[in-house]
């Protein structure tokens, strides 16, 4: 069949996206998919060179008081007009929305002509733009269960949130040699997404010294901004360290990494689950309905992460942190296999089946 899937305007909806385009591939489908105008969306795709991509204007819902509703109505409106010309070319037979208001047009333009149509949502608490697309689809696809409750109108699936096929664990002798480091020596990956990584990159900054003492080697991943600032302060703290602004082959990073700090988006986690890794968490304070937090809190009932409020992190609570987990080895690998008891390593898998049993009826 021919497959849409809208997965632009974040890396939480777009790398689940392309796992889903990969395993429809492999099972004989043709796939397009729909991203933002960012940036980060293209470059991402130059490593897909073979999956076909449209690109929509990005928009986000304001507050229908305020004067920029209009230009959402007018960009929404190309949106869907822009759909609905690709569609009379490419007649899809299942589109897919990975959430955010760059799925809500390809997923309406596709009810209008009939076909099958899905949304996913990945986190514990449903975003805007799923919870008004959802009245379009024949199911809701769930990363977790504790997310259904909020759909009650509708059918739901749990899937789990799919990762790429390339995010494959080797060894970790070989992955810490890759990134140059020492092969027997407790190793933090700290990384902060694709928004908020300012606040967790001051936060380690603050943390070093309290760690200079410990055998302890750190992957940290900084964003675009504060590369060239966090390795000078991991060299003048004498702390061995990776350092990077972003890292093209994150199986490499997460199979050399003991524990991570992170924040709780849920595409993360679903890493770090797959990887048996456990948490320091971080919830971005600024994410709709505080999802983050609602996230990591399904981690940490299971005992595969602790969290740390944004409030708390420029004290010396993360190094406390830390240290206990690290020192505690014993602790540390309890946290590791209830991380991966959370893993939904065929969620990929599964949105295809289920949406190949929706559109077969």
């Amino acid at each position: 069949m021919n497959a849409v899937i809208a997965c632009g305007g974040t890396g939480g909806h777009l790398f689940p996206g392309l796992a889903v385009a990969e395993v429809l591939r492999q099972r004989g489908h043709d796939v397009l998919l729909f991203i933002s105008e960012k940036d980060v969306d293209a470059l991402a795709l130059k490593e897909h060179p073979e999956i076909p991509f449209e690109k929509l204007p990005s928009i986000g819902l304001p507050s229908p008081f305020s004067p920029t509703i209009f230009g959402f109505v007018r960009r929404f409106n190309e949106s869907l007009a822009r759909c609905r010309a690709i569609y009379r070319r490419y007649k899809p037979q299942v589109v897919l929305g990975m959430g955010g208001f760059t799925s809500t047009a390809p997923v309406l333009a596709g009810k209008m002509r009939g076909v099958s149509t899905f949304i996913h949502e990945s986190n514990a608490i449903p975003g805007k733009a799923n919870k008004m697309t959802a009245r379009l689809v024949r199911a809701v696809l769930l990363g977790f269960k504790e997310c259904a409750p909020f759909f009650p109108r509708v059918k739901t699936e749990i899937t789990g949130t799919p990762i790429r096929t390339d995010l494959r664990r080797i060894d970790r002798s070989l992955a810490r040699e890759k990134l140059g480091l020492h092969g027997d020596m407790a190793t933090l990956l700290v990384m902060g997404g694709s928004q908020g990584a300012s606040g967790i990159n001051q936060a380690m900054i603050k943390s070093l010294p309290a760690l200079a003492d410990i055998a302890l080697q750190v992957i940290h991943l900084t964003g675009a901004r504060e590369e060239k600032l966090v390795a000078d302060n991991y060299r003048r703290a004498n702390v061995p360290a990776f350092v990077a602004s972003f890292h093209h082959r994150m199986e490499e990073v997460y199979s050399a990494a003991d524990l991570a700090v992170a924040r709780s988006g849920a595409a993360s986690l679903a890493e770090l689950a797959s990887f048996s890794l456990p948490g320091i968490l971080i919830p971005f304070r600024y994410a709709s309905d505080d999802h983050q937090t609602r996230n990591a809190e399904i981690f940490t009932k299971a005992d595969a992460a602790i969290v740390v409020k944004e409030a708390e992190i420029l004290d010396d609570v993360l190094a406390h942190r830390i240290r206990e987990i690290i020192d505690d080895p014993v602790r540390l690998e309890r946290m590791s296999k209830n991380s991966a008891r959370l893993s939904s390593h065929n969620a990929a898998n599964a949105v295809v089946e289920t949406m190949e049993r929706y559109t077969a009826t």
